[in-house]
């Protein structure tokens, strides 16, 4: 029987992207998104909660999102779930769960470049809005920003 591992989600960065590479020179990036979600109960009172999740990115999305991606960042990520499990130096078994992106996706709309409050150098490493990290070459990168 076929199954499916596919996670689709939409946040915030909480915190900026860490870039480490292999001891085979892969980059890896990992960091943090945040998903909220909002419910009414049956007395009408509204409810809130947040989700946390682990990203690692691997290869050149990697690269990408290092350079992109901040604290704050509105994305989104498309992925699969990935659970990794190792004994830690007292031999207990650990596990942890993560998302391994496969695509990611800048939500934020650019800022206009000619605001006075901010300088130009601010804009000159900012990821378009909707373009894809995974799948843009680098001309379609330099063009749209």
């Amino acid at each position: 029987m076929r199954s499916v591992n596919k996670v689709v989600l939409i946040g915030n960065l909480t915190r900026d992207p860490e870039m480490r590479s292999t001891t085979n020179e892969q980059h890896i990036t990992i960091f943090g998104l945040a998903t909220n979600r909002e419910w009414t109960t049956q007395d009408n009172r509204r409810q809130q909660s947040a989700e946390f999740h682990d990203i690692v990115c691997w290869g050149r999305l990697a690269e990408r999102a290092d350079q992109y991606l901040r604290k704050g960042k509105f994305i989104y990520v498309e992925g699969y779930i990935k659970t990794r499990s190792w004994d830690d130096s007292t031999g207990l078994k650990r596990f942890r769960t993560e998302i391994v992106a496969e695509d990611i996706i800048m939500l934020d709309k650019r800022p206009e470049a000619n605001t006075q409050d901010k300088p130009q150098s601010e804009y000159q490493d900012y990821m378009p809005e909707g373009v894809s990290l995974a799948n843009a070459d680098e001309q379609s990168l330099t063009e749209n920003s």
